[in-house]
C-alpha cells in the first residue's frame, strides 16, 4: 500500500496539482493584500473615510466603538464589512485567473495551428494499414513495395 501511495504521489499530474495549490495559495494572499491595502483604502476615503473591515452588526444590546472591541468583549458580530473585502477579494482573483486561462488557451490555440505541427514520421501501408517509417519503400509487416512519399 505505501509502494502504491508513493507512485500516486510521484505521478506527473499529481506534482501539478501540488504546485499549483501552493502557487494559487501565494497569489490569493497578494490578492487579499492589494484588495485589503491598495484598493479598499481609496474606496473607503471616497464614501466618506469608511474603514470596510470595520463595519458590522454587534448582536448583543450592547454598542462597541470598533469591531475590535467587540471581538475583545465575546459579543457576537455580523461582519458585513469583512464580507464586502471578501467579495472584492474573490472578484480581482476570479478575474486574474481568467485572464491567465485566456492568455493560456491563445498560446495553445497558436501552438496547435496547422502549419505550425511537427510533419509526421509515420504512415500507414495501403495494403494491410499497419503502421510504418514514412521514408519506406517495403512494409515491415507485409512486405509489400509502396511507393515512397515525396
Amino acid at each position: 500500500m505505501l509502494e502504491e501511495f508513493k507512485k500516486f504521489a510521484m505521478r506527473g499530474n499529481v506534482m501539478d496539482l501540488a504546485v499549483a495549490v501552493v502557487i494559487g495559495g501565494a497569489f490569493g494572499k497578494i490578492t487579499t493584500s492589494l484588495v485589503n491595502d491598495v484598493i479598499m483604502p481609496p474606496i473607503g476615503l471616497l464614501l466618506g473615510k469608511v474603514d470596510f473591515s470595520n463595519l458590522f452588526i454587534c448582536l448583543s444590546k450592547e454598542q462597541y466603538p470598533s469591531l475590535a472591541a467587540a471581538k475583545t468583549a465575546g459579543a457576537p458580530t455580523i461582519n458585513y464589512g469583512l464580507f464586502i473585502n471578501s467579495l472584492i477579494d474573490f472578484t480581482i482573483l476570479a478575474f486574474a485567473m481568467f485572464i491567465v486561462v485566456k492568455q493560456m488557451n491563445r498560446l495553445m490555440a497558436l501552438r496547435a495551428k496547422p502549419g505550425s505541427a511537427e510533419a509526421p514520421t509515420t504512415r500507414e501501408c495501403p495494403h494491410c494499414f499497419s503502421s510504418m517509417n514514412i521514408k519506406a519503400t517495403r512494409c515491415p509487416n507485409c512486405t509489400s513495395e509502396v511507393k515512397p512519399t515525396a
